[in-house]
């Protein structure tokens, strides 16, 4: 079968170059379910993908999309049947696997779950990796016990996808919500999704040189990384955690031990893409059920076309200039 699919070839030069095109499904890897791709998601890991980022894509050319949702098509495994409705979200999907900016994907059932009864596959994919990454980040932090207190929660980049979603669920769940964004009229956006306080970037950009700094919150969802991860650590009330989900600020984390020894501040990591199904499972059911938050989705996600994604927000998404979700079309 003929599809449409958005590939990226490497030129010589290191050029890489990106076009939509028609693929054969014959050309799709191995795999024991062919599924026809009603939509995806556009994530920062796409983007990298995209532009030829090696750390992420090895070999071109490749469709990028770490996340899509649609109808099984063909399935060799019994756990699956033709006209299925299903979700696909992180694996090896749209990294070195062809992915979800591509009608039809082959991939193995392992990395397939059936579609929440109570959500849509569109509403799934506005959550994808982003919403499932935050829905981690929140359940880790219950497990360490960190529980809605007097002092807030803090999220950074609370713009972006997982921040967007972070802030959402955390007051689904009952927590109070400092949000942090560098985006000029962000408000009334963080506030729809339930942020108590909303602050600017510089409020985590501690200057101060100290090992620790006042508690001022019970936990934090940091999704850059940088000197915002380090304040949040140094900041943060004795018992809390903090759980880092993202780098686009900076990889590097240079601090003293002292919020670990002194006021027993854990950190906490979210690798969403190699997490045991049966865990998966039960984000998806928290996703579905108690977290869903399909009231905010609506502002949270932007559908656009393949084309669109191509022509103009995998720049953007690099430069920061998206907020909330692209949601991707390939009906």
């Amino acid at each position: 079968m003929r599809f449409k699919s958005l590939v990226v070839t490497e030129k010589p030069g290191k050029i890489f170059e990106r076009k939509i095109i028609h693929r054969e499904t014959d050309d799709l890897p191995a795999g024991e379910v062919l599924i026809r791709v009603h939509y995806s998601s556009l994530n920062y890991k796409d983007a990298l993908s995209a532009t030829g980022n090696k750390g992420i894509t090895r070999n071109f050319p490749h469709t990028p999309g770490i996340d899509a949702a649609g109808i099984v098509e063909q399935s060799s495994n019994g756990l699956f049947r033709s006209g299925d409705e299903v979700v696909i979200t992180g694996y090896d999907l749209g990294m070195n696997t062809s992915g979800g900016f591509g009608q039809y994907i082959r991939v193995p059932a392992s990395w397939i779950i059936k579609k929440p009864l109570s959500l849509s596959l569109k509403q799934c994919m506005i959550i994808g990796t982003a919403g499932f990454t935050a829905a981690t980040a929140v359940y880790k932090m219950q497990l360490l016990g960190v529980s809605p207190c007097q002092l807030p929660i803090v999220v950074s980049g609370a713009t972006g996808g997982v921040g967007s979603f972070a802030v959402a669920i955390l007051t689904k769940a009952g927590y109070t919500v400092t949000a942090i964004t560098g985006k000029k009229n962000a408000t009334e956006y963080l506030e729809f999704l339930g942020a108590s306080q909303i602050k600017e970037r510089d409020f985590l950009h501690d200057q101060s040189g100290k090992p620790l700094i006042k508690s001022q919150w019970a936990g934090g969802i940091d999704t850059v990384g940088g000197r915002t991860l380090e304040t949040m650590l140094k900041g943060c009330a004795i018992e809390g955690g903090i759980v880092s989900t993202g780098l686009v600020d900076s990889p590097l984390l240079s601090l003293t031990v002292y919020p670990f020894i002194l006021n027993g501040v854990s950190l906490l990591g979210v690798g969403s893409a190699g997490m045991s199904m049966p865990q998966r499972l039960k984000i998806w059911d928290r996703l579905a059920g108690e977290w869903n938050v399909q009231s905010k989705l609506g502002e949270i996600g932007k559908e656009v076309t393949l084309e669109e994604v191509n022509d103009h927000y995998i720049d953007e998404i690099l430069q920061g200039k998206i907020k909330g979700r692209i949601l991707v079309s390939l009906l």
